[in-house]
């Protein structure tokens, strides 16, 4: 199974989650693990699995993972499952109750994310999942690493 990981990264958090899913996937399958301005539109080609990871920021992906998926043709994911993950700051975490209350309505990076794959005609294979740091720039919380392991376990 060919698999292709992209991710964003600002302070180091989510290279960290892709690395991880890509050591553990790597065990069983041929993976990459690729920042997203790295990638060529003919990596996506021959994938049976594409899994894609941004920070959340403003609520919604990087604008290099937004300009990414938007140059993702219709159609040229069928056939391919689709998993998608982000890193945030758990709602528990943000002392202002106007804070938590525009993170519960603005929601994370991952959702947009398997929206627009779905879209391009991925099959999603998993929920879209969210990895914790420790405020803004990190780091991770105690666990992530090991639990997006898990995570990458689950979708193979």
């Amino acid at each position: 199974m060919k698999t292709l990981i992209v991710y964003d990264s600002i302070f180091g958090n989510t290279e960290q989650i892709a690395r991880a899913m890509g050591a553990t996937i790597g065990l069983s399958q041929e993976v990459e693990v690729l920042h997203v301005n790295d990638v060529k539109a003919e990596q996506l080609m021959g994938l049976n699995l594409l899994i894609v990871g941004s920070p959340t920021r403003g609520f919604r992906p990087t604008p290099e993972i937004i300009r990414f998926l938007g140059r993702i043709p219709a159609n040229s994911l069928k056939g391919i499952n689709v998993a998608t993950f982000d890193t945030r700051v758990q709602v528990s975490d943000i002392e202002s109750s106007i804070g938590r209350f525009f993170v519960k309505a603005g929601g994370y990076a991952a959702k947009p994310i398997a929206d627009r794959l779905k879209k391009c005609g991925g099959n999603l294979i998993m929920p879209p999942e969210g990895f914790y740091v420790k405020g803004e720039k990190g780091p991770l919380k105690d666990g992530e690493l090991e639990r997006s392991a898990e995570w990458a376990r689950k979708i193979l």
